[in-house]
């Protein structure tokens, strides 16, 4: 840490070091600067950024559609879906549709919401309740912490084991590299002692 100095001063002092004079904070009262190398400090925070942005999980939103008809065994299959949906991150929002006269009957949307629910619980939270939105009652499901924390161990593993992968795959390459180099070292080797015996004659 160099302390408070005038900007030329500052300057020289990058110059004689071969580096740059960046400036981190311009709001700070004086501001501040860090004397770097500033084609790596701006490398290192696109690598930083990308990072991020691999790690952050984008959450979608899943719309599993209903009609107050639907049968048991389609509702069942519905759910199945629904929870491959949750168990992959994404949130999940069921839609009861009423056609005509259905709408009379609000009661059998929402016994199938419920059992929807219910048979979910293990693995998503209720993050909207069933409720009217216009022809159609909706409820959103979302994954529970622990569901999330799954997902990302799981990601985390998949990274390593590709890095692993890469990496000896890159040793395998090298050694076959080393193999066709020594076997050419050994052709042209068994071309000369040809061309030899040749001479002799």
């Amino acid at each position: 840490m160099l302390g408070v100095m005038p900007t030329q001063q500052a300057l020289r002092e990058a110059e004689e070091r071969g580096l740059d004079l960046v400036e981190v904070n311009p709001k700070a009262t004086p501001p501040v600067c860090k004397i770097l190398d500033f084609g790596k400090f701006k490398y290192e925070e696109k690598k930083r950024a990308r990072e991020a942005k691999r790690k952050q999980t984008v959450v979608e939103v899943k719309e599993i559609k209903l009609r107050p008809k639907t049968d048991d065994h389609d509702l069942e299959v519905k759910l199945r879906a629904s929870r491959r949906f949750i168990e992959s991150g994404n949130k999940v929002k069921f839609t009861v549709r009423f056609r005509g006269r259905e709408i009379a009957h609000p009661q059998r949307a929402q016994m199938q919401l419920e059992w929807l629910r219910e048979k979910a619980d293990d693995l998503a939270s209720v993050e909207q309740p069933p409720t009217m939105e216009a022809r159609a009652m909706s409820l959103i499901l979302a994954p529970r912490p622990q569901v999330l924390q799954k997902l990302a161990s799981d990601r985390a593993k998949e990274r390593q084991a590709k890095r692993e992968r890469d990496v000896t795959g890159g040793a395998a390459a090298e050694e076959h590299e080393e193999e066709l180099l020594d076997e050419d070292e050994d052709e042209d080797e068994d071309e000369d002692e040809d061309e030899d015996e040749g001479g002799d004659e």
